[in-house]
């Protein structure tokens, strides 16, 4: 039973990995497998020999030997326990997601494009990068990419110019995800899974991170593509804006800001202030709603609707939902292989097949290799399901080397190819980028900048 789960698992993974090819989204094949895994695990209950108690975090070798309703009390509790833990991660991303929203709503975010003031290629990529790396750490990865790409088709009319800002925006969100709790889903999987903890997080990984963002942009900046000026688009007078649209900027992304430290004071789960952030900025929103002032799409077709229209509910409608069923999905499958046992076992092999490079890390020793080789994985394939796995696979102590490592490579190294995160793929649809085009021209970059931060990060271990 436990290989026609893997091969169901295979088999989902594979569409999921090759959606563009199957027109399929993502998120089909990950709750098809989700399900069917679970039901399998309950049709065969009888047959497994093993279970892994996530609770506890250890494996029950005597499984085999309990009663069909003890079995069935574990199952259930078991995933009841993925549940909580699955809905914690998608209850506070739900809450990021409509705080970001409402600063559109109110067109906040042109406000950063207001700060761009140079016609110069280079300048122009310094500072969508910084903005990039600080951006995503705040807002996340995903977000911070669609932000600044929507500024650039205001500021670049070429297409042809735009898309090469468009790569190195991913290698600075991906980089800039990795040393926040909030950057990246998978950073946000460590730390609500007690993994890691903000201050560690930032002391550990904020220098490779940093250079993993620096390198990449340091070459480019010599490259034919960022020389001379570009054409700016004109600037649209005529377009009425929001005259709260700053205020709710920082009082948004301000919010966002303050999950980490409601946590630290609270010990409450993130998901917990990310709601009273999100309540606090829907109060704001509620109360600038009710004054009169005009919205960016106001000459729309549905202007009426619009403009009496709630900003919070407004905003939930813009959510991206199939984004979190997919999470959902996905997080659920591979809370399957691991309550079997599959993943633990798959960890052990793992530990003993490969060789020790650099310094090993505390405790149980597990590869330089294996972090790394994690790392290219989550270009190849999703990072989300592959630190879900390591989740389930190792069983080191908070703040722990090797889950800062994790949490880097899996941020970092899905930037290798365009469809390796989140963000990658956004600007792949947003731009139309070609697949092949991303992996000749921005690709060994971001493998340049990925290896030097996994060497910055090997020596800032030793410091701490």
């Amino acid at each position: 039973m436990e290989t026609i789960i893997v091969i169901v698992f295979i088999i989902g993974y594979l569409a999921i990995t090759l959606e563009h090819n199957l027109k399929i989204d993502k998120l089909i094949p990950a709750l098809v497998m989700m399900a069917i895994s679970w039901a399998l695990i309950a049709l065969g209950l009888e047959h497994f020999s093993q279970w892994f108690d996530s609770g506890k975090h250890e494996l029950l070798e005597s499984f085999g030997l309990l009663e069909h309703s003890e079995k069935m009390h574990l199952m259930e509790e078991t995933l009841l326990h993925h549940l909580g833990k699955t809905a914690e991660i998608l209850v506070f991303l739900l809450g990021a997601m409509t705080i970001v929203e409402i600063i559109d709503y109110f067109d906040g975010f042109s406000t950063i494009k207001g700060y761009v003031k140079t016609n110069s290629k280079k300048k122009i990529l310094w500072i969508f990068g910084f903005l990039a790396f600080f951006l995503s750490a705040i807002i996340d990865n995903l977000t911070a990419t669609i932000v600044l790409i929507s500024i650039l088709q205001k500021i670049i009319g070429d297409r042809s110019v735009r898309i090469w800002y468009a790569g190195l925006i991913i290698i600075a969100a991906n980089a800039g995800g990795a040393w926040s709790p909030i950057g990246d889903v998978t950073t946000t999987m460590l730390w609500i899974g007690k993994k890691v903890t903000t201050g560690h997080l930032f002391v550990y990984l904020f220098l490779p991170s940093l250079l993993c963002m620096l390198v990449p942009f340091f070459i480019a900046s010599f490259l034919p593509a960022f020389k001379g000026k570009i054409d700016k688009e004109e600037e649209d007078d005529d377009k009425p804006k929001s005259k709260f649209s700053a205020t709710m900027l920082y009082l948004g992304l301000g919010g966002i800001i303050s999950v980490p430290i409601f946590k630290t004071v609270t010990h409450l789960p993130p998901y917990v202030g990310m709601m009273l952030a999100l309540g606090v900025v829907a109060v704001f929103a509620e109360i600038y709603s009710s004054s009169k002032f005009t919205l960016s799409d106001i000459h729309s077709e549905d202007a009426d609707i619009v403009g009496h229209h709630s900003p919070v509910h407004y905003s939930l409608s813009k959510i991206e939902m199939p984004s979190i069923l997919f999470f959902l999905g996905i997080l659920m499958a591979v809370a399957a292989l691991e309550s079997l046992g599959i993943l633990f076992g798959f960890a052990t092999t793992l530990q003993e097949t490969m060789p020790m490079l650099g310094t090993e890390l505390h405790h149980e020793g597990v590869s330089d290799l294996v972090v790394l080789l994690l790392g290219v994985g989550s270009a190849v394939i999703d990072n989300v399901p592959l630190v879900a796995a390591s989740l389930g696979m190792f069983s080191e102590p908070i703040d722990n080397e090797l889950w800062h490592f994790i949490a880097y490579s899996a941020g970092t190294g899905g930037s290798m190819l365009i469809i390796g995160s989140a963000a990658g793929v956004v600007a792949m649809g947003m731009e139309r980028i070609d697949f092949f085009w991303y992996l000749k021209k921005i690709a060994w970059l971001a493998l340049v900048g990925f290896l030097v931060g996994a060497v910055a990060f090997m020596f800032t271990r030793t410091l701490f």
